[in-house]
């Protein structure tokens, strides 16, 4: 059974990084446009606060967040910036609403009992799969602004969390864009902060090595797989990292390769 309590504690110390990046910030660097088209810095920590709503509501009112399934289904591409950019406001405001929030929802996921299943996009998921892609989108909208800033960040063995979900959702990245899912297994071997990460059976044809911090950020569309140091072996795998997409929702855009390596 999956470690809730752990989990909880890794998704706290992920909010924590990106909280001491923006915390301090002066209230004219919130307006500053991160990597993602259209997004600002405070584009970024308000589309984390509303999802942590949008979670807490399918863990404390499962009926009303299926309601609220059809704005979802009615525009797919536009309905998560219409989310977010219901959560703007001033600063100090919007870091308080983040703040509360995501200790609002991490309480609630505490109390869940075991076996519960939560309503989500696309599928239901565990309290401990709902902590686990809270880690991944903080992490990754945690890049963003770290990017914006000129920050590097040090990987983390948090990065374990943003892998596996990487991996699990490779069926998930071929049916999203419209492609068979793979009949056969893929073997993904990752060097991580703190040694090999394995997954998928040892005799696998198709194969993925490489840096952990790397395929998170493929997986994650943070960046372009032509800037990182991924090796592909197989037509699955290959096909794979074109399409790679831990998120739910329509394909995202990913981003252009710029030649520089991370």
């Amino acid at each position: 059974m999956p470690d809730l309590a752990g989990l909880l504690a890794d998704l706290a110390a992920e909010s924590a990084d990106l909280d001491a990046r923006v915390g301090p910030l002066p209230e004219a660097h919130w307006t500053r446009l991160t990597p993602s088209v259209g997004w600002t810095i405070a584009h970024q920590v308000a589309h984390l606060a509303w999802t942590d709503h949008t979670a807490l509501l399918a863990v404390t009112d499962p009926d009303a967040f299926r309601a609220s399934l059809a704005g979802a289904a009615h525009d797919p591409f536009h309905f998560v910036d219409r989310g977010t950019e219901s959560f703007l406001g001033p600063p100090p405001e919007l870091l308080d609403r983040w703040r509360a929030g995501r200790a609002a929802l991490a309480e609630a996921l505490a109390a869940t009992p075991p076996g519960v299943k939560l309503p989500w996009y696309g599928t239901a998921m565990s309290p401990a799969s709902m902590v686990t892609a809270r880690i991944m989108e903080t992490w990754a909208h945690g890049q963003d602004v770290a990017d914006t800033l000129g920050h590097r960040r040090t990987p983390t063995d948090r990065l374990r969390h943003v892998a596996y979900l990487g991996v699990r959702t490779l069926g998930h990245s071929f049916m999203t864009h419209g492609r068979d899912i793979p009949g056969g297994p893929v073997r993904v071997e990752l060097v991580g902060p703190s040694g090999i990460w394995e997954y998928g059976p040892n005799d696998a044809t198709d194969r993925v090595v490489g840096p952990a911090l790397d395929f998170c950020l493929l997986v994650t569309q943070r960046r372009h797989r032509a800037d990182l140091a991924l090796v592909a072996t197989g037509p699955v795998a290959d096909e794979w990292l074109d399409i790679a997409q831990a998120f739910a929702g329509p394909p995202g855009a990913g981003r252009e390769p710029t030649g520089a390596r991370s």
